[in-house]
């Protein structure tokens, strides 16, 4: 499975590696410890090996700021159940807006190229009035605060006032519903829903206020409506008892932040699970292990400079916005990113990071997999010569389109592609400035990370297919979840297979050099005869097929047995015949094993993706299955499980391959 005996594709040069934050850490590390690592393997294993000394001297190398030093780093070594920093008091905010100069901070672009900057001296008063209005309509550190916001400047403000004064921050983007906002907003009762009045996408607009009608009447707690409006003012017939943004901030009595000391473990913001199999579970995420974690994946892993611009494309309801956020602490330039990459064409990613000069570049494993499929060179039609890291992130990204990068976008890049979660808000393997990339690999474990594959029976793996576990505890873990007061929800998620260790639910090989395949979620690991098969290993193959646009493998159980089912998306011209067929079968096979080969290839015209782009594979396997969906909202496309359920009874009854 692994690529052990590829030649890497990319390699630092000895000035980039040197210049590195990571090889400074490392070598102040050595110093500190007295010891002499010889390699990335060595630093990390003292990392998790003594993970309080770590973490310790990683906030002092970060610059993390404590108005009250913490009297222990670490608690007790159990998960869960460890308390780090006990004692310490932060504020996020502050960290975020340690700069107080003309240097951009923020680049709000809309897909229709409208672009407006806040420099960090601007961001820091609006912070500071924000701040003060909150206070002036009574809310209090622990009030929850609600976002119902498309990504600009204001959504930034929003957050970073909360984080200032306590308030404990949750978004959801505006293309979600009233049923999907409602099962996730509503579970917390937000006093204040701060909301868009419409937002734009692929060149259509979509109005709001309904919307938040329907919101506020279902969620009782909400005392009060703040509008942020799209264009240069909200729609005339708005309420007159909901503020507009101007509105709110007319309430303030001062500019300057006051940034008040908190716990470490202070919430700082609630984050949902997809929720395609019930309610989504709300995330409480600490203050303090957001930040650090957050600021050793920026400054470490990611090589981030106060110098660099970065974007990120997400929306503010997918975790990666919350990491993008985090960078700046670092005093880099973010470009948020409003609107479709698709509008006016595929090219409008490429073309942003010529315009701004982008240097740090982060988008989804889907968005690249399509430019490729979709024949586009971006170094033939964007000057990406500023462009020194490309992020990849949101399901895993192929062999093929490692390559393709290299040959298509710029040769002289760190592809970092990343993985974690919302469930820690971070990472645990992703990239490495020092080390070399190669094709369909995770460079490395996280520093503190104590990453490892495991067998049914708790046995670590190298070179062979496991589940993706954390050994020990890291500061990035939920504080619990909401609603869980004896904790069995948040048990239940992680720790029931292995007592005492966190299992992500991602089905992983670890190579011998320290690499990580993602092979597919371990709720969507198929079966077939008993033999365990991750679907990234089927989707792998089918790249290469010019005609595949997209597919989704699942089984079907039929006559005592599971088969392996692929969906595919094709070309609008191209047909699913016996010759395309038996050209995937046969692609699956060569690349991996007879046991990969699906049994039926069905086309279908969508797949179903929930919000932040993930394939949602367990959804399709339950309707073959015949069981309840119990949140279509989680669903960007929800209409398109029509097609599934009514293919359910043919591919029951079909012959191998048809329906």
């Amino acid at each position: 499975m692994s690529n052990a005996d590829d030649a890497p594709l990319w390699q630092p040069t000895q000035a980039r590696r040197s210049n590195s934050a990571m090889a400074r850490f490392w070598r102040a590390a050595e110093a500190l410890t007295g010891q002499r690592f010889a390699d990335y393997a060595a630093l990390h294993r003292w990392s998790v090996d003594c993970s309080a000394d770590f973490w310790s001297f990683y906030a002092d190398f970060a610059g993390i700021r404590f108005t009250d030093p913490p009297v222990e780093v670490k608690g007790p070594d159990r998960m869960p159940g460890t308390e780090w920093f006990r004692g310490a008091t932060l504020n996020y905010a502050e960290h975020m807006l340690r700069r107080n100069d003309d240097k951009v901070a923020l680049i709000y672009r809309t897909e229709s190229g409208h672009t407006r900057r806040r420099t960090y001296a601007e961001l820091r008063n609006e912070v500071g009035r924000c701040a003060s209005a909150l206070r002036q309509l009574g809310v209090k550190p622990g009030d929850r605060v609600a976002g119902y916001l498309v990504n600009r400047t204001e959504t930034v403000i929003a957050f970073l006032a909360c984080a200032s004064i306590g308030a404990i921050w949750s978004a959801c983007s505006p293309d979600f519903g009233v049923a999907g906002a409602r099962d996730r907003l509503g579970q917390i009762e937000p006093r204040l829903l701060i909301t868009s009045d419409r937002y734009e996408y692929n060149g259509c607009r979509f109005e709001c206020q309904g919307t938040i009608e329907a919101l506020t009447a279902a969620i009782p707690s909400i005392n009060h409506v703040v509008v942020v409006p799209y264009g240069r003012s909200p729609d005339p017939g708005m309420p007159h008892d909901w503020l507009t943004w101007r509105g709110l901030l007319d309430l303030a009595s001062t500019d300057e932040p006051e940034l008040t000391p908190l716990p470490f473990d202070h919430p700082l913001y609630i984050l949902y699970s997809s929720g395609t199999t019930g309610a989504p579970k709300c995330m409480v995420h600490g203050a303090g292990g957001s930040l650090l974690q957050h600021r050793k994946e920026h400054q470490l892993h990611t090589d981030l400079r106060p110098d660099d611009t970065i974007v990120y494309f997400t929306t503010c309801g997918w975790m990666m916005w919350n990491w993008l956020i985090s960078a700046l602490a670092t005093g880099c330039t973010l470009v948020l990113y409003e609107g479709s990459l698709n509008h006016p064409d595929s090219t409008t990613a490429w073309r942003l990071a010529e315009e701004l000069d982008v240097t740090v570049f982060g988008t989804s494993a889907s968005f690249l997999e399509a430019c490729m499929r979709d024949g586009i060179r971006p170094r033939d039609m964007a000057d990406l010569s500023a462009l020194r890291t490309l992020l990849s992130t949101g399901s895993p990204l192929s062999p093929e389109a490692f390559r393709w990068v290299y040959t298509n976008v710029n040769s002289n890049l760190h592809l970092a592609s990343i993985s974690g979660g919302t469930d820690l808000v971070s990472c645990f393997v992703l990239g490495n400035p020092l080390l070399p990339v190669y094709a369909g690999e995770i460079q490395c474990a996280g520093l503190g990370m104590d990453v490892a594959a495991f067998d049914e029976h708790g046995k670590s793996l190298v070179g062979r297919q496991g589940e993706l576990v954390c050994r020990r505890p890291f500061p990035s873990m939920p504080v619990r979840f909401w609603n869980d007061p004896d904790g069995e929800r948040y048990r239940a998620a992680y720790f029931e297979m292995y007592p005492g260790i966190w299992r992500h639910g991602d089905f992983v090989e670890i190579t011998p050099r320290g690499g990580i395949v993602i092979l597919g979620r371990s709720d969507a690991i198929l079966m077939p005869g008993g033999v365990r098969i991750g679907t990234a290993e089927i989707y792998r193959p089918i790249e290469t097929i010019p005609q595949v646009l997209a597919g989704l493998a699942t089984t079907v159980r039929r006559e005592g047995r599971d088969e392996i089912v692929l969906f595919v998306v094709l070309r609008p011209r191209d047909k699913l015949d016996e010759a395309l067929r038996e050209t995937i079968q046969d692609a699956i096979r060569r690349s991996a094993s007879p046991r990969h080969v699906p049994r039926h290839v069905l086309a279908v015209p969508d797949l179903p993706r929930t919000r932040n782009g993930k394939l949602a594979e367990l959804t399709v396997t339950r309707i073959l299955r015949n069981e309840p969906l119990t949140n279509r909202e989680s669903l960007v496309n929800a209409e398109c499980l029509a097609v599934f359920e009514s293919l359910r009874p043919q591919l029951l009854a079909a012959e191998p391959g048809h329906a």
